[in-house]
C-alpha cells in the first residue's frame, strides 16, 4: 500500500464496485418483482473495510423504489452516531417514476436528533435520519452514507432481504479486512435464495444476491430473522469502548468483557453502601436481600431507552446511576449488581437478545451480541435472573421478553452461555371461575374471577395500570362475543410473591340470548370463546410457530331463566392431537342451573408449512365448539 499508484489503483476498483448502474425508470423493474411488494430494492450494497483492529468503515448505497405508502419503512435512511463513530458524508437523491431527479437530499436536511430523550448523560448520542413525504406513488430514493467507527466488536449483521412485502433485484456485500485479525462469519437460511458467493480469500470477502422475490407475511411465521438469509460477522480481535479485546472462547471473551470494559463500573460512595447494609438489616439469606434492593432499585430509578448500537457496553457509573436515578438496561443492572456487592449478594451481568420472539446468543460463533443486559444472581445450581429496567416485574421474573433462550453470563473467571427461565406450556395457565345469569327476556349479568400465571401474567397484569376507558376498551374487545356489554366493578389482586395476577369482574349485558317464538339462543361458553379464526393460506410456503403454549381451565355456573326448559344441549367434547387438547363438558344440576367445564391446552412448537392446514382444522373445531347454542323452550 505504500505504492500511490497500487492505492490509486485499489480506488479505482472499490468506487466502480460501489456505484452500480440503476435504471430509475420504475417501467424498468421486472413485473416479478412488483408482485406482493410494497418496494421494490433495487440496489442494496454495503462495502465494509476493517483497516485495523481499532478502524472500519462502512459505505452504504440503498436504491429503493417505493411502490404505496406501506412501503415507507424499506427505505431505511438513517445512522446513529457517537463518540465511537462519525458520519463522513450522507445524502439522498429522490426520483419520480420515469427516473427523473426530483429533489437532492443533503446531511443538513436530514433530521439530526438525540437518540435519547430526558438524558444528559448521552447527549453525544445521536440518530440522523430521512423525514420525506412523497407527493406521489410510485418513486425512487438514491441513499449513500459512510461511516467510521473505532467499535470493530460489532460488525454489522446483513440480512439479504428485510422483510416481507419487499423484492430485491440486488443485493451485495463485500468486506475487506487484515489476514491477522481472525475474521468469522456464519451463514443463516441460504437455500432457495439465490444467492453467489463471488470472492473469499484471507483478506476479502463478497456475495452478491439477484431477483429475490417478494414473500407475503403469513400467520404465525417465524420472525423474518429466523426465515430470509443472513450473515453474521465477527473478529477474533478487535476495539471496543477504548479497549482492545479477544474472542476466541466464550470464557476468554467474558473474562476480557468483565476486566477490561465493566471493571470500575460498580463503585459506590460509602454513604449508599451504609444506606444498603441497614436496608437489608440482620437478614442473611442471599436471595431474600438481593429482593430487598430489586424493590429499592424499582422505587428509585426509571429506565431510559438507548437504541441499539448507541451508548456501546460499557455502562454508565453506579454512582451516577445513583445520582441521577435512571440510566439504561446495563447501567440499571450494573447498578443493581453494585447495590448488591455492598450487601454481599453476587451477581452477574448478562447479555441477551431483549423481544417477545425469543432468540438466542448463537453459542457456536463467539462475537458480540445481543440487544439488552440483565443481571444473574446465583441460586442453587440455577440463576435467578432480575429485569432490572421495570418499575413493576416481580422479582425474578422474566415475562416475555427475555425467557427461554440462550444467554451469556459475565463472570469474572469468564463468560459461560446459560438457558434463562422456561415457562413450561402447562405453567402458563389462565383460570376462570365465574357465574352468570340469564333472565327471561335473553338479558344477561354475572361475574368472574381470571387468575393467570407464567407467561400469562405477563399478558394481564398492567391491566391494572390502566385508565378506565382503557381498562373499559380492552374488556370490551377481550369478550367481544357479547354485545351490548355493560361493565360493572373491577378489582385487582397482583401477588408478585407468586405472580400470579386475578382481576375479578361483575357485568351485563342486554339481549345476550337471541329469543324467537317461544325459543331462546345463546353460546353457554360466554367468558372463553376461542373466535380468533386461523386464516386460510393457500400453498404456504413458511413453517409456522407457536411460540408459547398455555393451558386454559374454565369452570362457569349459568342459572337458566325461569318458565324455560332445555330444548337442546351441547354434547360433551373432547379432542387430542399434536397441537394439543381440548375438553369440555356441561352438567345439569337442580334448579335450572348448569355447571360448563372447558380446558384448552396448546403446545408449543415450530412445524412445516404441510402441517399448517391440520392445525387451522384443529382450531376451528375449538372455535366451533366454544360457539355452541343451547335451545331453551318456554314451558
Amino acid at each position: 500500500m505504500k505504492n500511490p499508484f497500487f492505492a490509486l489503483f485499489l480506488f479505482l476498483i472499490a468506487l466502480n464496485s460501489y456505484s452500480q448502474k440503476v435504471n430509475y425508470n420504475v417501467t424498468s423493474i421486472p413485473d416479478s418483482l412488483k408482485q406482493n411488494a410494497n418496494a421494490v430494492v433495487r440496489l442494496d450494497q454495503m462495502d465494509i473495510t476493517i483497516a485495523s483492529q481499532r478502524s472500519m468503515i462502512i459505505k452504504k448505497q440503498r436504491i429503493v423504489t417505493v411502490l404505496n405508502e406501506k412501503g415507507l419503512g424499506d427505505i431505511d435512511a438513517y445512522e446513529h452516531y457517537d463518540k465511537t463513530t462519525s458520519i463522513n458524508s450522507i445524502e439522498a437523491i429522490v426520483y419520480d417514476v420515469a427516473g427523473n431527479e426530483i429533489k437532492k437530499i443533503k446531511r443538513k436536511d436530514f433530521r439530526d436528533q438525540s437518540a435519547v430523550s430526558g438524558s444528559t448523560l448521552f447527549s453525544d448520542s445521536r440518530v440522523v435520519y430521512l423525514n420525506y413525504t412523497p407527493i406521489s406513488y410510485p418513486f425512487t430514493i438514491a441513499y449513500t452514507c459512510e461511516t467510521e467507527t473505532s467499535n470493530t466488536a460489532f460488525i454489522p449483521r446483513w440480512y439479504f432481504v428485510g422483510g416481507y412485502n419487499a423484492s430485491i433485484e440486488k443485493c451485495i456485500l463485500n468486506v475487506t479486512f487484515p489476514s491477522d485479525l481472525g475474521f468469522k462469519k456464519k451463514e443463516f437460511q441460504f437455500t432457495g435464495f439465490n444467492i453467489k458467493k463471488t470472492e473469499e480469500t484471507a483478506t476479502k470477502l463478497s456475495y452478491v444476491a439477484s431477483n429475490i422475490l417478494a414473500q407475503k407475511g403469513e400467520d404465525l411465521s417465524p420472525s423474518p430473522s429466523d426465515l430470509f438469509p443472513k450473515i453474521i460477522m465477527g473478529l477474533e480481535k478487535f476495539h471496543l469502548e477504548g479497549v482492545d479485546g479477544t474472542a476466541t472462547t466464550w470464557e476468554a471473551f467474558g473474562k476480557w468483557y468483565g476486566d477490561k470494559i465493566l471493571t470500575g463500573t460498580t463503585t459506590l460512595s460509602e454513604e449508599t453502601k451504609s444506606k444498603m447494609k441497614a436496608l437489608v438489616g440482620n437478614e442473611k439469606d442471599p436471595i431474600k436481600k438481593a429482593k430487598i434492593i430489586y424493590d429499592y432499585v424499582q422505587k428509585k430509578s426509571r429506565y431510559v431507552n438507548i437504541a441499539i448500537g448507541i451508548g456501546g457496553w460499557k455502562p454508565m457509573l453506579a454512582s451516577d446511576v445513583d445520582r441521577l436515578g435512571y440510566g439504561d438496561c446495563k447501567a440499571l443492572s450494573n447498578y443493581t449488581k453494585a447495590l448488591l456487592q455492598a450487601v454481599d449478594v453476587p451477581s452477574y451481568n448478562t447479555i441477551l437478545y431483549g423481544d417477545s420472539y425469543k432468540s438466542n446468543i448463537q453459542s457456536d460463533f463467539v462475537s458480540m451480541q445481543g440487544n439488552h443486559m440483565i443481571l444473574a444472581i446465583p441460586n442453587g445450581d440455577n440463576y435467578t435472573f432480575l429485569e432490572c429496567t421495570s418499575q413493576d416485574d416481580p422479582f425474578g421474573y422474566q415475562g416475555t421478553f427475555t425467557d427461554d433462550r440462550d444467554v451469556l453470563i459475565v463472570k469474572p473467571e469468564g463468560g459461560e452461555i446459560v438457558r434463562t427461565k422456561i415457562y413450561e406450556d402447562k405453567g402458563n395457565i389462565q383460570k376462570d371461575k365465574g357465574i352468570y345469569t340469564i333472565d327471561e327476556n335473553g338479558n344477561f349479568s354475572g361475574s368472574i374471577s381470571i387468575t393467570s400465571e407464567g407467561s400469562k401474567y405477563n399478558e394481564k397484569y398492567r391491566i391494572e395500570t390502566y385508565q378506565p376507558t382503557e381498562k373499559e376498551a380492552h374488556y370490551k374487545e377481550y369478550w367481544d362475543n357479547i354485545n351490548n356489554l355493560k361493565l360493572g366493578k373491577i378489582t385487582f389482586s397482583n401477588d408478585k410473591e407468586n405472580v400470579r395476577f386475578t382481576e375479578d369482574v361483575q357485568f351485563s349485558a342486554i339481549n345476550y340470548a337471541s329469543i324467537s317464538a317461544n325459543k331462546m339462543i345463546f353460546a353457554i361458553d360466554a367468558f372463553n370463546q376461542n373466535t380468533g379464526n386461523i386464516k386460510r393460506i393457500r400453498n404456504r410456503k413458511n413453517p409456522f410457530q407457536i411460540q408459547r403454549g398455555f393451558l386454559d381451565s374454565d369452570e362457569i355456573e349459568v342459572n337458566l331463566p325461569a318458565g324455560f326448559t332445555i330444548e337442546f344441549l351441547p354434547g360433551n367434547y373432547e379432542l387430542k392431537g399434536k397441537f394439543g387438547e381440548y375438553k369440555t363438558e356441561i352438567i345439569k344440576k337442580e334448579n335450572n342451573k348448569l355447571v360448563y367445564k372447558r380446558s384448552m391446552f396448546l403446545n408449543k412448537g415450530k412445524y412445516s408449512n404441510k402441517e399448517y392446514d391440520e392445525f387451522r382444522l384443529f382450531m376451528e373445531q375449538i372455535s366451533k365448539n366454544d360457539n355452541a347454542k343451547i335451545i331453551l323452550i318456554k314451558s
